[in-house]
């Protein structure tokens, strides 16, 4: 039940349908996922790529990000558990008193899943021909999108809280405590947001041989991960081990992705694996 008196109180239970363990996170993962296929689809349409093409991307993706997520968030966030539970990191369900337990994938990690989007990528663009970084290119037009529909599933699901806050905006999660805390899942959605805006305004402006191979990658890895860099210092630490860390795990680990956005979008026009 959501209501707004002093502050915003969220209560919204994470299953969509009680003894049916299908939660608003994963509706919305796979909602934005198929959302930047079909803008992706169009694209390449109005470029004149095949469909053939454009499905091979789609799955090379989808299991690249999937796996890349699932992957991340065992071996960055929680590796002390899932070395010991390394089928848990796979399938979706534990065992527990001699009976199977659906659990669905409790941890998914963006950067895990920046990392197995990219080598998903290189396989396709091997197999293909289509050179990799135009691939990422296209892919960096909508990534944004899918990004804020994951960020929403975290609000539904109570995680990833912001630190406590008197803020007029602020939320109670009560299915964490009573405490107004910053809506940090709402800033980064609503970021992502902007992002996307600002990548497809500039796509439809300029298209894709005005600027060189790498730049929309580029340009979405820094505005991505400098926003999730700064709105980290409103979050609640994730993991224990983060307590006596100055910045985060999740800062770590956006830091080259930064940098790497900053070469990317400055470099000089040069070919990667093809010229096609």
């Amino acid at each position: 039940m959501i209501c707004i008196l002093d502050f915003i109180n969220w209560d919204v239970e994470p299953q969509i349908f009680k003894g049916f363990n299908l939660g608003y996170y994963n509706l919305l993962f796979v909602f934005g996922i198929v959302i930047c296929a079909i803008i992706i689809k169009r694209i390449f349409e109005s470029e004149n790529i095949s469909e053939t093409v454009f499905t091979k991307l789609f799955y090379y993706c989808m299991f690249g990000i999937i796996i890349g997520a699932r992957l991340g968030h065992c071996l960055f966030y929680e590796p002390e558990y899932y070395l010991i539970h390394p089928m848990e990191m796979i399938f979706p369900f534990t065992f527990e008193n001699g009976k199977f337990i659906f659990t669905g994938y409790r941890g998914l990690a963006s950067h895990g899943g920046v990392i197995g989007m990219l080598c998903a990528i290189f396989l396709f663009s091997r197999n293909t021909g289509l050179n990799y970084l135009k691939t990422l290119d296209y892919i960096a037009i909508v990534a944004p999108l899918g990004s804020s529909f994951i960020r929403i599933g975290n609000l539904m699901n109570s995680e990833i809280i912001g630190k406590a806050t008197n803020v007029s905006w602020a939320f109670v999660f009560h299915r964490v405590d009573s405490t107004p805390r910053h809506p940090a899942q709402l800033y980064e959605a609503i970021a992502y947001l902007i992002v996307f805006v600002i990548m497809w305004v500039l796509f439809k402006k300029k298209g894709m041989i005005s600027l060189q191979r790498g730049f929309y990658f580029g340009l979405v890895l820094f505005m991505i991960f400098t926003f999730r860099f700064f709105i980290e210092f409103l979050k609640e630490r994730q993991v224990s081990f983060e307590s006596g860390m100055f910045i985060d795990m999740g800062q770590i680990l956006s830091i080259p992705l930064i940098l790497i956005g900053l070469f990317y979008t400055f470099r000089k026009n040069k070919h990667l694996l093809t010229n096609k």
